[in-house]
Order: structure tokens, then sequence, then C-alpha cells
């Protein structure tokens, strides 16, 4: 990780994995060849384990595939256009993905392999004689990311285990069987409001891109959001709004600026996961994922064109004519070889990788765009008001992308939002072309339950809004854990 380096290898045991059945406990030793039984003794250790549980976010289960798979591929943004793509990448697009895929297996177990480090943190940071301040930032951040795990979850398979301890031994896993949506969500919400409070604003130097308290906030009132607890939702995001002066985030005057290895980090990014090129397993693999199979050299210089999230024609026509955004966020054709071919492809993560998946581009989880257009949402589902709050946050990130304001008696009528239910598919649109690929459309139609209808309306023969419970896990610990309607058991 570029700041927060992953700089040794932490404990990994992914609960109910395939190999629990036969296996010790996995207890891999950090660089320094010190043993888990003694190495966590000092502040400095509990730094090091923190930034471990951190390098969890690269999993592949995690951010460096799954969750703009999930969060993608599986909408009307992206589609897979070439089979060599990967079958497992096809079922996904068609929803034809079984639980025997590996993006199911993939996610489930990245997930908790990520936050059995996490565990490992909570658990170990109590005996350790250290700061006391330091200490309840670093348990902050620890319950930051768990929350942030958690919610990628449940959102993705719904009812899942809620572990809270650190696995020593693997029969403990077959005590953990899934637990309610609700449990789950009330653990997020704890995790987060703890996190919140133990949280600084910012941070400097070497800790910039450590999980702060806007974006502990940030993310609650999108957890709030999520359960259509608009009050609750829109009360948290105000705060974060309100606190501008104290968190530093702001609106970019130019989109463009907020994309691409020079600009991460960012005063409109809120959280992003860390990756640097160059350095043994701290790269990322998007400027290379998202280039068309065949493209050669034409849109990414170094490595292999894999064909992943490819935009759709929908998602083109889906910019307003003099939207800036659209080609910084994609583009319609390469050249190769003098010719001109036309194809889709996502821009926004371009750059030059050091070698093939190994670019230097991060992930934007959280932005402040996203946040002003939850806020703008939370506002209207409490009661539309004709051109209130709602639409000056709304309206704010259209004039930024170089688009007229909406109003709610425009004598244009492409600009007429008269009623609440015509300002609410309009934030829909907005949050869909201002957060293009950043892995949030899957999980925006299935919040506002639209997943069916915009799915079906696009010729898609969609069966079910949640992901189907990998198959392994059900043979190892059948009972506790179970399939997810509508899947073959």
């Amino acid at each position: 990780m570029k700041n927060i380096k992953t700089i040794f290898a932490a404990y990994a045991f992914v609960i109910f994995s395939a190999s629990s059945c036969t296996k010790d406990f996995l207890d891999l030793a950090p660089i320094s060849q010190q043993n888990g039984n003694n190495f966590y003794k000092t502040g400095e250790d509990m730094k090091n384990a923190l930034t471990a549980a951190y390098g969890g976010l690269q999993y592949g289960g995690l951010y460096y595939s799954s969750m703009h798979i999930i969060g993608e591929l599986r909408s009307d943004n992206t589609e897979i256009t070439n089979p060599n793509a990967g079958s497992d990448l096809v079922a996904v697009d068609d929803f034809q993905n079984i639980p025997t895929t590996s993006i199911s297996s993939n996610t489930w177990a990245g997930h908790y392999q990520a936050i059995q480090s996490v565990n490992i943190v909570l658990e170990k940071i109590q005996a350790v004689e250290m700061d006391e301040n330091l200490k309840a930032r670093y348990i902050g951040e620890a319950k930051f990311l768990r929350g942030l795990m958690y919610f990628n979850l449940v959102r993705v398979y719904g009812a899942v285990p809620l572990v809270l301890k650190m696995i020593n031994n693997p029969q403990e896993g077959y005590t953990y069987g899934r637990e309610s949506v609700d449990r789950v969500y009330n653990q997020i919400i704890t995790d987060l409001t703890d996190a919140e409070t133990a949280l600084p604003y910012e941070y400097v130097g070497a800790d910039i891109g450590r999980a702060t308290k806007g974006a502990a906030m940030s993310l609650l009132g999108k957890v709030y959001l999520t359960q259509k607890r608009w009050d609750l939702a829109a009360n948290k995001l105000k705060e974060v709004i309100d606190n501008q002066v104290l968190t530093k985030y702001q609106i970019l005057p130019n989109y463009a600026n907020i994309f691409g290895a020079a600009n991460e980090n960012n005063k409109e990014s809120i959280f992003e996961v860390q990756f640097k090129g160059g350095v043994s397993g701290e790269g990322s693999p998007f400027t290379n994922q998202f280039a068309p199979i065949g493209s050669g050299t034409a849109v990414v210089s170094v490595g292999n064109p894999l064909g992943q999230n490819i935009p759709t024609a929908d998602m083109a026509n889906a910019y307003e004519a003099g939207d800036v955004r659209k080609a910084i966020s994609m583009r319609t054709s390469y050249v190769l070889a003098g010719n001109t071919v036309q194809h889709n492809y996502i821009a926004k993560y371009s750059g030059t990788p050091a070698a093939s998946l190994d670019s230097d581009v991060n992930w934007i989880v959280l932005r402040y765009a996203d946040v002003l257009l939850m806020y703008a949402e939370a506002l209207n589902e409490q009661g539309y008001v004709p051109d209130g709050l709602a639409f000056t946050y709304l309206n704010q990130i259209r004039n930024r992308a170089g688009l007229l304001s909406k109003t709610s008696n425009n004598p244009d009528v492409s600009l007429q939002l008269p009623d609440q239910a015509s300002f609410r598919l309009a934030v829909e649109k907005e949050r869909r072309v201002e957060l293009a690929f950043e892995g949030h459309r899957w999980f925006d139609l299935v919040r506002t339950d639209r997943a069916l209808t915009v799915m079906s309306s696009k010729g898609m023969q969609i069966h079910h809004t949640i992901f189907p419970v990998p198959q392994s896990q059900i043979d190892i610990n059948p009972g506790p854990i179970y399939q997810n309607p509508d899947y073959p058991n």
C-alpha cells in the first residue's frame, strides 16, 4: 500500500474454508520471523498489524476485483463482450452464476480472511502498553474496516456469519452460522459509531489513507440509507457536510482531477484503497482489467488487456449532451495500427502499469459527491420540497459536470422535477453517471428496490438480487450455513 504499506504477513485464516477440516490454524510469520505468540507487544507491532488489516482491502475477494465485478458487471453499467474474459464473469453478467463459481467463493473467503486480521488487532491490542489515545485510534480504524467489510458481505449475501473475535482453531469456525440481516446491520452501526468517536478528521504524512472520522460518518450515512432509515441517514450525512471545515472535503472544480495516480487522496476523496505499482503485491489491476481484449497496446501499454467491465451502449447513452464526465469516465473507440476500432471501455483507471496488473491507481470507496447525492436522496424520501435543499445538492453535482440545474417547474420539461417520484429517478440517474464504474450501481439498484424493474426493462432475465452462498461453505458446515433462495442446493 502506498502510504500505509503492508510490511508483514498477518495471521490469515478463512473460517469454513475447504481445508479447515484437515489443516492446522494458519500462522504466517511476519518478515522479522517473529511468530504470533510473541509479536504483539508494542505500539509499533500493533501499527504493523493494523496496516496488514488495511492490506486485506487489496484481496481479490475485495477491492482488487470482486467489488467492482459485483457493483458494476452485475448492473446495466457494464458487460462482458468477449467470452475469453472468463466464464465466471460471464455468469455474473448474465445472472447465471451458481454456488460453485469463483466470484461468490472468493468474495466470501477474502472478506472473512480480512475480518480475521481486523479481529486479531482488536483482541491483541487490549494487552499492549502504548499511548492510550493512539490505541483508541487504532481500535477505531479497525472497527471502521470491519464495518465496511460486513457492509459488503450483508449487501452481497444477505444473512452472514458474524465473527467478532479472533478464530484460534478450525473447530471454532463450525460454531458460526448465518446471522439475521438486522443483527449484522446492528453490528455494522455499532462498529462505525465507535469508529466515528475515536478517529481524527484528517492525517498527515505517511498516515494519509487511513480511515478518518469523516469516512466513518459517510459510511454510516450510507448504511442508514440502505436500511431506508431516511431521517438517520439525512442527519448523519448532514453532519459530514456541516463539518466540511474540519474534514476539508470539497467538490473539485474539475471532474478529471478526481481520478488517476496523480490525484489520489484528494479533497473530494473520503476513503480509498491504496495501491502502489512496482512494489511486490501492492499494485492494482484495473488498468489492465478494463482494457478491451484485442486492443493490444492501444489502451494500456503494458500487460494484457483483459476485457472486463466493458461499458454498455445503455451506459454510454445515459450521459446528457455536454456532460463532461463521459469523456473522463469512458471511451467509445481506440486506434490500433492506424485503424479506429469502435469499442467502449472504462477510462477512469487509465495509466501505465509497472507490469501487467501492477498499476499505481487507487480504488475510491467513498467520495464527497456520493455524500451530497445521498443527502439529496434522503431529504427527498422524507418529503418532496419544490426547489428545496435536495435540489441544491443535486444541482451542485450537475453544474460541476457542465449541466443545467433541474427545478420543480422548469419550462424545459427535461429539466423539470415536479414531484417526489421524478426527483427520485433524477438522483438515481445522477448517481449512475457521476459514480460510473466506481462499484455503486448494482448496490444502488438493489437498495432502491429498482433492480428487477431496471434490469428486466433492458432485457436481462434477473432472478435474484443477492449472490449464492459458496457451496463449499455449505458442504463444510451444513445447517448453520445454508443456501439463499432460488439457488440450487
